[in-house]
């Protein structure tokens, strides 16, 4: 039976699927994990312990389903992340994650006064942020020089992946494009003089599409994972981008909506977009552009709220349910783990207004679904702002199996949400993505094939000048208690209270 293995590894989790030619999922298999956070504002992660999982899973699919004929590997991951590897491929410290980790915030300012902010948005498309790779590779430099000293490759999981099936050591555009400010987006090159300047010491990644064929598994590799050698591997890509292509949402005018740990969007199109607010990056495909933005938290704070009720999730969405459009009176600022777009504020924090002792668990969970619809909205308010044609909305991602949260988006947001039949997510674009680069000319899958929509969700218009106000109160209260909340977080580093 011919297939594709795609493996994804997400801030929560790794998941790998195998997909027939036709887009049937046959086996599924998932290793949790979880995050270290070593010191606030710090995220990092093990990079050995990606591939330790991609081989866990994929003995665990290929002895689900014996008789699979792998055509191709797919691959995708959380990020941008920044593993740096010495000579020898081993990780010189464990890899820091993409926006939520801040801690170079002295390097981002550090950058900006040194090559200007006008100059970097020209040559790479955006700011520097917590999300640029640049500064953090910078940080390590500053902050642990003998760990630096000792670096001679960059990786994403992804790419890391690549690295350990096959022996090649790329990087894809779109990645490479969040490496700000190291590369050229309209060039499509590595930025040189910064490169030299600031990652000197670093070999260049050679650059390719997400969905071009990297190379083939090793012996070594097949004896560790189950896969034949001379399997192709593609290059794969960031994980936003992967789920973009596993739900059709990555052509011209295309809004991907990504339910995770965070929230993720991704807008298509063939211009470079550039606002200080979003990061603009090189698509997934030759020929695209994306502007794109993230919340901090989404599943991060729902799961935050469940551990802290003890109650399973049925019951809180139940129970926010009951509670009603407007949380009977709770307004929730979802900062907990800082903010990246549009206010890209890693000092903002969570806040919770009107609280009495008349409200409930169920009230708390009904305002934390409406924190993130209205940061959605405020995500794509931003990016209408900046020239985004957006057209077409599509929603993917483990939230959007719970029907309510996807309603209070519609409806706090005013849009229209198209759900294909499988949000599994990146895993199945990856293997999407193999399929295409290994099927015959006359063959090639189409995701809309593979991949239908199964049902819209539309927003409930009679809804729309209650979450006009509280949007409206929603902005006016990050403004109103920032100052505040900017001393607690110093307080939080360990700074004066």
């Amino acid at each position: 039976m011919r297939c594709t293995l795609g493996v994804d590894v997400g801030t929560s989790s790794t998941k790998g699927v195998l997909v027939t030619a036709d887009g049937t999922i046959i086996a599924t298999a998932t290793r949790a994990h979880e995050v270290s956070r070593p010191r606030t504002g710090w995220v990092e992660m093990d990079g050995d312990l990606w591939w330790d999982e991609f081989v866990a899973i994929a003995a665990e699919l290929l002895h689900a389903v014996p008789e699979a004929e792998v055509a191709g590997v797919g691959v995708s991951g959380m990020g941008p992340c920044i593993l740096l590897a010495d000579e020898e491929d081993r990780p010189v410290r464990p890899a820091i994650l993409y926006g939520v980790d801040t801690r170079s915030t002295a390097q981002i300012d550090r950058l900006t006064a040194e090559l200007g902010a006008d100059e970097i948005t020209r040559i790479g498309g955006s700011a520097l942020t917590s999300q640029a790779g640049g500064p953090k590779i910078v940080w390590i430099a500053d902050e642990e020089p003998d760990v630096s000293a000792r670096a001679l490759r960059l990786f994403m999981p992804a790419s890391w992946l690549t690295r350990k099936l096959t022996g090649a050591y790329v990087l894809d555009h779109q990645s490479a494009s969040q490496v700000s400010p190291l590369y050229d987006i309209e060039g499509g090159v590595w930025h040189d003089p910064w490169w030299q300047r600031y990652a000197g010491g670093i070999e260049q990644p050679r650059l390719q599409w997400a969905g071009e064929v990297a190379g083939e598994v090793t012996a070594a590799a097949a004896s560790a994972t189950g896969i034949p050698v001379g399997t192709p591997v593609i290059t794969g890509t960031i994980d936003a981008w992967t789920e973009a292509v596993s739900v059709g949402a990555h052509e011209i005018g295309d809004l991907m909506l990504m339910y995770g740990t965070t929230m993720f969007l991704v807008a298509t199109g063939e211009t470079t977009l550039r606002t200080p607010s979003m990061w603009t990056t090189a698509g997934a495909f030759e020929g695209t552009r994306n502007l794109a933005g993230g919340l901090s938290t989404s599943g991060a704070l729902t799961g935050w709220l469940r551990g802290l009720s003890g109650a399973d999730y049925p019951a809180l969405l139940a129970e926010a349910e009951d509670s009603g459009p407007g949380a009977r009176g709770l307004l929730m600022l979802p900062y907990l783990a800082g903010e990246r777009t549009p206010i890209q504020d890693p000092d903002a924090r969570g806040v919770i207004a009107g609280l009495t002792l008349q409200h409930n668990r169920g009230d708390l969970y009904r305002a934390a679904l409406e924190a993130t619809a209205l940061g959605v909205r405020h995500n794509v308010d931003t990016m209408r702002a900046a020239g985004a044609d957006i057209r077409r909305i599509v929603a993917v991602g483990g939230g959007t199996q719970g029907q309510l949260w996807l309603q209070i988006v519609s409806d706090a947001t005013g849009l229209v949400q198209e759900v294909p039949e499988t949000t599994i997510g990146a895993s199945y674009g990856a293997a999407f993505l193999a399929a295409t680069a290994t099927a015959a000319p006359d063959s090639v899958p189409s995701i809309t094939d593979w991949n239908p929509i199964a049902h819209t969700i539309r927003p409930d218009e009679t809804l729309g000048p209650l979450y006009d106000t509280l949007f409206d109160r929603y902005v006016r209260l990050y403004e109103a208690s920032k100052e505040v909340v900017h001393e607690l977080a110093a307080a939080q580093r360990g700074g004066s209270a």
